[in-house]
């Protein structure tokens, strides 16, 4: 054992724990003294055998025996980690799975970090040793630090030879100790290197922002090279008709202009582009073709700098592209500028449907998972268990509880744990569509179907959610007509289109989900049985809010991080009394009235104001107002005028709360806009 490491005991064997053994056991300085968990058959326990690390149920045995520098909880289990707190020796370091989660992202990212810089130093390393000019640099002591091949090529000696050693030793004429000494640079010097060689050379100092000396470089190049290169190019005519031949075989438009700016020459793809032919262009200013824009060939020939990626309108019918152009210089004589135009038609195109694309999947891929929810509840954790086991097979599953449990959050989780999580996600409320538009909805029509049909027809929400997960909310709505189609896919896997004969394969994950009694319903013949039996595969029961007391802080918290979002403010907790008042309750609306509660009272308090207090939030079902016997009956105003007062405060406390936004208040009031502008007026707000 490594005395000088830092022992650590893992606390869960699931994957944050594995994960947490994975990488403290390939960390230096780190030694995993073992990993406990109460379940025999934890993934991480395989992982510890193999490496020879033990195993067990009883962290408190290592923790009696063995001194353990850092203990990382990974179970999740608030009352574990609690534990532990309690039983830890002295000196010894308590870490939750989220600390040490994001310990590990940091970990990887400095090593991913280091493998960029890695990289980027072997790039830069390969350019300069690919580089047909040698370069030879030296530290602020002179010592030789970069060494490249073509420096071996030219001075015969090899960089592992030369490398750390001081210049003025083994290159003693570089003239790069002088330089270093005197940060004055020497351009465009010539030298005679060997006996054989004569080069030009460029030596520059490195200095550092605050003019520090800390090295100096010198690139050079044999002038041989240059006098071999001019004796290749003997025959500019074949050089020319070479260019041409392949300038016009590209499929890139490209267009050169002289160093006057007028045109020297186009290649096919010019004229397919723009419509212009080499009458239109040649001997012409290099503006002739623009129809929107200035001129990227008179800039560059203005600046002698390339310019990309501008985007402009060229030709007569102002074709839109995109043109990089540059400067064509020989020696030191700018020569003109050549220019590579791209059609930005199909490329707008393209980017067009992936952005539809990308808009479309937004849509139809499932907003909740499993994360998202709190379950404390016996009730409740056998919900989410039952999903979280059903959700890797295609079984068909019946969602049930009372109105506002959270059954579509359920179908969105279930469905994104799924292997069709990539696919599309698609919810329908039977109840919202009208009886004599759900069949046509649901399963589609063809062209023609009857009147007011869409020429070549429309797919339905079946066809919509193929490959992917159809979530059927409020199931125990649909009419028996469509009960019996229903019935046909599920067992078939097919759909017939309205006004269609031929069926249309289809690979559907059903979710269904329902409030109403479908037993009840079957016996009053409102419900099919056999499609009952077909949809309750599956059937998971969410418990009411008013069973899942427990629940109630965390839910709290988590509904009003939601409402700070949308409200703008910063709530940050209620006030025990007020808590005591909600628990109170039986809550028949479920969390959906919770948060109608919680978004009311917030609505009531100051911007400022941290805590939901007692008198913020409004009167629920067990809490009616009570008439004092002291008010005579002469004194009572009517019923209605008593209700347009609190509706006129009401909204008025809506209108503050959105800023005025008219929009946002209609939705917080849960009434349309042309409503609300009612009311406003009725009420002269």
């Amino acid at each position: 054992m490594d005395q000088t490491a830092k022992q650590i005991l893992i606390v869960g064997a699931g994957q944050g724990g594995t994960h947490l053994l994975r990488t403290f056991h390939t960390l230096p300085n780190f030694e995993v003294i073992a990993i406990t968990d109460i379940r025999p058959e934890a993934p991480g326990f395989a992982l510890a055998k193999d490496w020879g690390i033990p195993t067990g149920d009883d962290y408190l045995l290592w923790l009696q025996t063995t001194f353990v520098d850092i203990i990382f909880e990974a179970t999740g289990q608030e009352e574990v980690y609690r534990h532990l707190e309690q039983v830890k020796p002295e000196g010894t370091l308590l870490v939750p799975g989220s600390i040490a989660n994001l310990l590990m992202s940091l970990i990887a990212m400095k090593e991913q970090l280091i493998g960029r810089l890695k990289r980027q130093e072997t790039e830069l390393q390969a350019m300069i040793n690919s580089t047909h000019d040698a370069m030879i640099a030296v530290d602020e002591q002179g010592r030789i630090s970069l060494f490249n091949r073509s420096a071996e090529r030219l001075i015969q000696l090899k960089a592992e030879d030369v490398l750390n050693q001081p210049v003025s030793q083994v290159v003693p004429n570089s003239r790069l100790d002088i330089v270093l000494h005197t940060g004055i640079p020497e351009l465009n010097q010539e030298q005679q290197l060997t006996d054989d060689a004569r080069i030009v050379t460029n030596r520059v100092p490195i200095l550092t922002d605050d003019g520090k000396i800390i090295g100096a470089v010198a690139v050079f190049r044999d002038i041989s090279d240059i006098l071999e290169l001019a004796e290749e190019i003997t025959d500019l005519k074949e050089i020319q008709s070479l260019l041409k031949a392949i300038i016009h075989s590209t499929e890139d438009a490209i267009s050169i202009v002289d160093e006057q700016g007028l045109g020297m020459m186009i290649n096919p793809a010019y004229t397919r582009l723009t419509g212009m032919k080499e009458e239109d262009v040649l001997g012409k200013p290099a503006d002739v073709d623009i129809s929107e824009g200035q001129s990227m060939h008179m800039q560059v020939l203005k600046t002698k700098h390339p310019v990309r990626g501008v985007r402009m309108k060229v030709g007569p019918y102002g074709k839109e592209v995109v043109v990089n152009v540059a400067p064509i210089m020989v020696g030191d004589q700018l020569r003109g500028s050549v220019g590579i135009i791209h059609d930005m038609t199909e490329m707008k195109q393209l980017t067009d449907e992936l952005a539809h694309a990308k808009q479309m999947l937004r849509t139809l891929q499932a907003k909740y998972t499993f994360q998202d929810m709190i379950a404390e509840s016996e009730g409740m954790k056998l919900a989410v268990e039952q999903a979280l086991n059903v959700a890797s097979t295609p079984a068909t599953v019946l969602l049930r509880g009372e109105s506002g449990t959270g059954k579509e959050l359920f179908a969105h989780a279930i469905h994104h744990a799924s292997p069709r999580r990539n696919q599309q996600f698609v919810r329908v409320n039977c109840a919202a569509i009208a009886e004599n538009l759900l069949e046509s909805e649901l399963f589609g029509y063809e062209e023609g179907a009857f009147t007011g049909a869409k020429k070549g027809g429309k797919k339905g929400y079946f066809e919509e959610a193929h490959s992917g997960t159809i979530f059927l909310d409020e199931i125990g709505e649909l009419p028996m007509g469509v009960q019996v189609k229903l019935l046909r896919i599920l067992q078939e896997k097919e759909i017939i289109r309205v006004g269609g004969t031929e069926p249309i394969p289809i690979d559907v994950r059903v979710i269904a989900a329902t409030h109403a009694n479908l037993e009840k319903m079957i016996q009053e013949q409102r419900f099919r049985e056999d499609l009952y039996y077909r949809l309750n595969v599956i059937p998971i029961m969410i418990p009411p809010l008013r069973l899942r007391k427990q629940e109630f802080p965390m839910l709290i918290q988590h509904i009003l991080r939601k409402l700070n979002l949308e409200y703008r403010r910063m709530v940050q907790e209620i006030d025990p009394d007020a808590l005591q008042f909600l628990l109170d309750y039986d809550w028949p609306g479920n969390v959906r009235e919770l948060e109608n509660i919680l978004g009311r009272a917030m609505i009531s308090m100051h911007v400022q104001e941290r805590m939901i207090q007692l008198h913020h939030l409004p009167p629920l079902g067990h809490t009616p107002k009570v008439i004092s016997n002291s008010v005579g009956v002469e004194e009572l105003e009517p019923l209605h005028c008593h209700l347009e007062q609190m509706e006129r405060n009401y909204i008025r406390q809506a209108l503050q709360a959105c800023d005025g936004n008219k929009t946002k208040a209609a939705a917080l009031l849960q009434i349309s806009v042309r409503n609300l502008y009612y009311k406003i007026q009725r009420y002269g707000l």
